[in-house]
């Protein structure tokens, strides 16, 4: 694909819609001012359901957000086992269904990949963001680290060959075992992945294209010289508390375009669908590894206030891979 901190106490998952002044994403209404590059175009707002086809209709204002629905526009995400045990490594499979109830076999590829794999609980502890392969018949495959029991969400982000917009399926998943649920971190406008620290800049207000800004720094100088992953500076996936809908956003501009610089900056131009409080999770390469920063958010009728800063980094705030490895990651 051209392309971590826990929230306040809420009942269920995360999900935020945003849309992005350069970039892709399934957005509720919101229009992007500027055109998605070649490089974005892979990964295009999922087309409203009065455009069961995917031909690129505008999405209207009712437009639900990603995520949300196991079927969408005669697409289907069926998981081939929704049960597993938590504590171990999960070996999950699944195929996309297409209309005729047949397993979707050609895919357009999004920033280096056919699909892309979300993997988070109901708390929103941990996050994974994993590139499954596909067996010829249509069978995706991956491992995917569930340390803890409860309810997971599965988020498959794909565009279907011929398709000119991309969509996102969610389904459920159950891992099994002794389930002792504790309220998620809060996080401040600063937080510390690895040795770095990565700032957040700006606010989300509902209805309204505001711009966010994270800054990379370790050792107390800026990261000037970050790596693309995926084919960007920065990839964010957001979260909204109450019903876990989803958004994959992309950063403004890309690498090797001019304006684009690399770090410490990473810019995201966004549109909050509504009030409330929202998980955003920033992956970023440097030095060969793809670390994962989180915040907790609020989206108000003004300018928001971070929530109280933990005494310090969660584990799962934090991922690495090694060197040179553009693979999957879990955090």
């Amino acid at each position: 694909m051209n392309t971590a901190l826990r929230i306040t106490a809420f009942t269920a998952g995360l999900a935020a819609v945003f849309g992005t002044s350069y970039g892709i994403g399934h957005v509720t209404g919101t229009t992007s001012p500027k055109p998605s590059t070649a490089a974005h175009a892979g990964h295009a707002s999922a087309a409203p359901p009065s455009d069961p086809g995917g031909d690129g209709a505008p999405a209207g204002a009712d437009r639900l957000p990603g995520g949300l629905q196991v079927s969408e526009r005669g697409y289907t995400l069926s998981l081939g086992d929704p049960y597993v045990t938590a504590g171990a490594s999960a070996d999950l499979r699944f195929r996309i269904l297409g209309a005729d109830g047949k397993p979707v076999t050609a895919y357009r590829s999004a920033h280096g990949k056919e699909l892309h794999l979300i993997v988070a609980p109901r708390d929103l502890s941990t996050f994974q963001h994993l590139h499954p392969t596909r067996a010829a018949d249509g069978t995706w495959r991956t491992s995917a680290a569930l340390p803890a029991a409860g309810e997971y969400r599965v988020f498959a982000d794909f565009t279907p060959a011929g398709a000119a917009q991309g969509l996102t399926l969610g389904a459920d998943l159950h891992a099994a075992g002794d389930l002792r649920p504790v309220p998620p971190d809060r996080t401040g406008r600063t937080v510390t992945v690895d040795g770095y620290r990565v700032t957040l800049a700006g606010d989300l207000t509902p209805g309204r294209s505001t711009r966010l800004s994270l800054a990379v720094t370790k050792d107390g100088r800026p990261v000037t010289d970050l790596q693309p992953y995926l084919g960007a500076y920065g990839h964010l996936v957001a979260l909204r508390a109450g019903d876990l809908a989803y958004l994959h956003v992309h950063p403004d501009g890309e690498p090797g375009a001019a304006g684009t610089a690399s770090g410490p900056d990473i810019t995201f131009t966004t549109t909050a669908p509504s009030r409330g409080v929202y998980r955003l999770f920033l992956d970023f390469r440097h030095g060969g590894v793809v670390r994962t920063a989180a915040f907790t958010v609020t989206a108000a009728d003004g300018p928001t206030t971070a929530t109280t800063p933990s005494p310090s980094p969660s584990p799962s705030a934090s991922a690495s891979e090694p060197a040179g490895h553009d693979g999957d990651h879990q955090h």
